[in-house]
């Protein structure tokens, strides 16, 4: 099969970095499907995988773990999937199941979790492998390329709402409009918030606008009034001392991004004091997922998307990078 890897983690603009090669057809494990891919968000981690700004795990990994594809085939102890049944593959591709973390329902905290186009190959290629107990069912409503945002992009969202503690009704800050922040902002607006985005597209800002949100200025102005909540998507550390001065007393950070720029000097007295706190997002859980993804066919959320053939996924990280497209790209399998 053709498939993408990352022979020299660096910047994605230069020759040669990420490259589409022959591979075998992955053999699925015991527990595995083997999956026809069908369509693959492009997600900001996969850039962080290509540009080594995440250590690399596997040399020449297949970036990808926002999948949709068909089951084509099966180990002998996978359970609960057909040959020809529609499939998503996420991030979280494996956890022990034993530790401390996963007996207590925190399984994104297992030190033994595996991720998916991070640990082992994802779904910027022709196949890929999913244990079957981490494959998601999807709605059937869903078409491919619009259910694949979901399945990262929505979910980090959820799980980020959630850690931002946002309270009935309340304000919420969204620090970067893309892929993410714009299914997190469709599941708080369906819920009630009042949100404002700060982002530094022009795109960005008009789409935030076009969902519903009350207001969009640029990432370092102050929004129109304190702050409940705000999530940061931005991977920019500089953006935290800026939406903790956003916070009203007593408000909530949650930085969702699994990389960060570094954080400058926080001062106590304006940034920090009348109990403001700050909170990391680490990966999701399966329940994130299962919630999620009733949540999103509920209230109708939609990923706006940018189409790219697979076989340019370095033009579409590139674009991702630049910030050339609001909402989410979406690499449609035109490799076989």
């Amino acid at each position: 099969m053709r498939a993408w890897s990352v022979a020299v983690p660096g910047p994605v603009e230069a020759e040669g970095g990420l490259r589409l090669v022959e591979k075998p057809v992955p053999e699925p494990g015991d527990d595995e499907l083997l999956v026809h891919v069908r369509a693959c968000g492009v997600c900001r981690t996969d850039l962080h995988v290509a540009e080594g700004d995440l250590p690399v795990r596997r040399p020449g990994v297949t970036p990808g773990h926002e999948v949709v594809g068909v089951v084509a085939g099966r180990g002998a102890g996978a359970e609960g999937f057909e040959i020809g049944d529609r499939v998503g593959v996420a991030w979280l591709r494996r956890t022990d199941g034993t530790c401390a973390y996963c007996s207590r329902g925190d399984e994104n905290l297992c030190p033994a979790s595996r991720y998916t186009g991070w640990d082992a190959d994802g779904g910027y290629a022709e196949y890929t492998t999913v244990p079957a107990a981490f494959a998601h069912r999807l709605p059937a409503a869903l078409a491919h390329a619009t259910a694949t945002p979901l399945l990262c992009a929505g979910i980090i969202g959820y799980r980020a709402l959630h850690r931002a503690a946002l309270p009935p009704g309340g304000r919420l800050g969204l620090y970067g409009f893309g892929g993410s922040a714009h299914l997190c902002a469709q599941v708080a607006l369906a819920e009630g918030a009042t949100v404002h985005v700060l982002t530094r597209g022009a795109a960005a800002r008009q789409l935030a606008l076009d969902l519903g949100a009350t207001s969009a200025r640029d990432a370092y102005d102050m929004p129109p009034e304190p702050l409940d909540s705000a999530i940061l998507f931005a991977p920019v550390g500089d953006l935290v001392p800026v939406a903790l001065r956003a916070l009203d007393r007593g408000g909530t950070l949650a930085v969702a991004g699994i990389h960060l720029s570094d954080i400058p000097s926080l001062r106590y007295e304006t940034e920090l004091f009348y109990e403001k706190q700050i909170r990391s997002v680490t990966s999701n859980t399966r329940g994130d997922a299962r919630e999620f993804l009733a949540l999103a066919a509920r209230h109708g959320v939609h990923a706006t998307t940018h189409t790219y053939p697979l076989s340019r996924a370095d033009e579409a990280l590139r674009d991702l990078k630049a910030g050339r497209f609001d909402g989410a790209a979406v690499l449609v399998n035109d490799l076989s």
